[in-house]
């Protein structure tokens, strides 16, 4: 009696152990499962063929000022997970109005046109300023954009830059030539063999673009371009994702990754 009355104790032990540990392991599933469902996945929009800023390397990965930026960012920001998807630059900001991306990421300018359809954050991770580029032996007396009436200018559709030329035009009867191109594979060649006259573009790009020393800068500068990240607008997610890009940012910069990130990725620290 004492013996079987010893089985029936270990028995109910071994129950209750074992009891206790599958209910332990509920509780682990359900709580993993929990913060993997806490963990908000942001479609990233950028291009793969802006050097420097959003490019695919030798061996095939995406990198640059935009991208590693980004990385960094996603590191801090422990709510969301990044994931880019790259796209020709002329359908970034298509695919965000669209829904197909949640944030836009290619050095984008904030400016009052963008402004009226899309949602910007707040802190500016790179600021630059766009100037008139013209070939290095172009000895004419051109200074802003009055100086390029009648001539042409190359520049990329939906481009800050192209905003810039074709807010002039309509204040001037379309004085100047706008040419169109997608990309500007040859745009160096373009320019040094006069098909187009000129272009504009940021300061800090020149050296990247253009190490030999073909072009030039000329004039004051046209404006200075904050860059900043485009949301959607009118949108609560899109709001709350923003603000804690911001935070974000403000710490890259007061640790000194962002003035590294760009020093390294850009030539010179244009995150102040």
């Amino acid at each position: 009696m004492r013996k079987n009355l010893i089985i029936l104790t270990a028995l109910i032990l071994v129950l209750l152990t074992a009891a206790c540990g599958s209910n332990s392991g509920k509780e682990e599933s359900t709580t993993a499962g929990a913060d993997a469902k806490d963990v908000k996945k942001i479609i990233v929009g950028t291009g793969s063929d802006f050097e420097q800023v959003a490019f695919l390397d030798k061996d095939g990965k995406l990198t640059g000022y935009d991208v590693e930026v980004l990385r960094e960012v996603d590191k801090r920001l422990e709510q969301y997970e990044i994931e880019f998807q790259t796209l020709e630059f002329s359908n970034i900001l298509l695919s965000l109005e669209s829904g197909k991306i949640d944030l836009a990421a290619h050095l984008f300018e904030k400016n009052p046109e963008r402004e009226k359809k899309f949602y910007f954050n707040q802190e500016p991770y790179a600021y630059w300023r766009n100037k008139i580029i013209v070939a290095s032996d172009n000895n004419e007396s051109i200074a802003s954009l009055d100086d390029l009436k009648g001539k042409k200018v190359l520049i990329g559709p939906t481009s800050a830059q192209a905003q810039l030329l074709e807010n002039y035009n309509k204040d001037h009867d379309n004085a100047i030539k706008i040419v169109y191109q997608q990309n500007d594979n040859d745009e160096i060649q373009q320019i040094t063999s006069g098909r187009v006259d000129a272009t504009l573009g940021a300061d800090f790009l020149l050296p990247i673009k253009d190490p030999q020393g073909k072009l030039k800068t000329v004039g004051e500068p046209l404006n200075e371009g904050h860059i900043q990240y485009v949301l959607r607008k009118d949108d609560e997610e899109s709001k709350k994702l923003g603000d804690a890009i911001d935070e974000t940012i403000k710490e890259l910069k007061s640790d000194g990754t962002l003035k590294k990130l760009s020093e390294e990725w850009l030539g010179q620290d244009f995150s102040k």
